[in-house]
């Protein structure tokens, strides 16, 4: 009995392994086929099919295209951000050394006695201020001036008359000393 099982059991693994090769050549040969009814089709729809991927492929590079374009354009901006920052701490870092060697450039003409742009300022305003009153002082000074100084004039006018008007004969000239020639 068990040698007849044995022999069934191989006879039937036999018979598996028949039908599992039949099976495995059958996939095969129908696998054959679906690639000739392929080449078939590509033969006969080759020129579509050829079109279709190269539309295809136009569609990607413009999809690409977009995509690079849209990239490079966020670089740009990024590139110009980071200028702009770059620029302005720079900038500021500028500006604050100015600040510092002005100051330090102001202390020093101080110890030498160099008067700043402020005390110029403040010393041309005073100057203005006080020219302004000299002047609103010397038109006052002249409102009063003018009726004295008249009377000085008519006064100097009326003792010169009364000067030419007592001694009638003109006087003559003295002769120098040491003069040869006579007094006319």
């Amino acid at each position: 009995m068990l040698k007849q099982a044995k022999a069934e059991l191989a006879s039937e693994r036999t018979g598996e392994a028949k039908g599992l090769a039949q099976a495995v050549l059958e996939s095969s040969h129908q696998i054959w086929l679906a690639g000739l009814g392929a080449f078939a089709k590509a033969q006969g729809g080759g020129m579509k099919v050829f079109e279709a991927l190269v539309k295809q492929g136009e569609g990607l590079e413009a999809k690409t295209r977009v995509a690079a374009a849209q990239t490079a354009e966020a670089a740009r901006g990024a590139a110009k951000a980071k200028a702009k920052e770059m620029q302005s701490i720079a900038g500021d870092t500028w500006d604050k050394l100015e600040q510092v060697f002005e100051k330090r450039v102001a202390r020093a003409l101080g110890r030498l006695g160099v008067y700043s742009a402020a005390d110029v300022a403040r010393l041309t305003e005073r100057v203005d201020a006080l020219s302004g009153a000299v002047n609103e002082l010397l038109k006052a000074q002249a409102g009063r001036r003018a009726p004295a100084e008249a009377a000085k004039r008519d006064k100097r006018r009326r003792t010169a008359r009364k000067a030419t008007a007592k001694s009638p004969r003109a006087r003559k000239p003295r002769a120098k000393p040491g003069s040869s020639a006579p007094p006319a």
